[in-house]
């Protein structure tokens, strides 16, 4: 299935929220980022509950064509990054999140409703 970059960012968030992720940001960065288009953003509660988050959006990613993606960082260490090239999800327990604030990289980005299938 081929879509847009902004329907894998929201179908990443989508399958977060079907984790329970928590704090679920999708950013437009297209004009403030010259390494990808947009940015997901959400918090786990633990590290395992990181690992979850990261296998969810793994697995979903692999449905999609190409399915091309690279992972960066242990959910043991409060952050993953998963790079889809158009598409970097950003995945933190949430003193890591507080912490990186990463959010504040973005401050000039669009943010796009993501409003969750149940």
């Amino acid at each position: 299935m081929d879509q847009t970059s902004e329907g894998l960012a929201l179908g990443i968030a989508q399958a977060l929220y079907d984790k329970q992720a928590e704090g679920i940001r999708v950013l437009d960065v297209r004009g403030v980022s010259t390494v990808t288009d947009y940015c997901v953003v959400a918090s786990g509660t633990s590290a395992p509950h990181l690992k979850a988050l990261q296998r969810a959006a793994v697995a979903y990613l692999k449905t999609q064509e190409g399915g091309t993606y690279r992972c960066s960082g242990e959910a043991d260490s409060g952050w993953v990054l998963l790079d889809a090239f158009t598409v970097v999800a950003h995945l933190f327990v949430p003193e890591a999140r507080e912490y990186y604030d990463i959010e504040a990289l973005w401050k000039g980005a669009k943010e796009i409703p993501f409003a969750p299938e149940a």
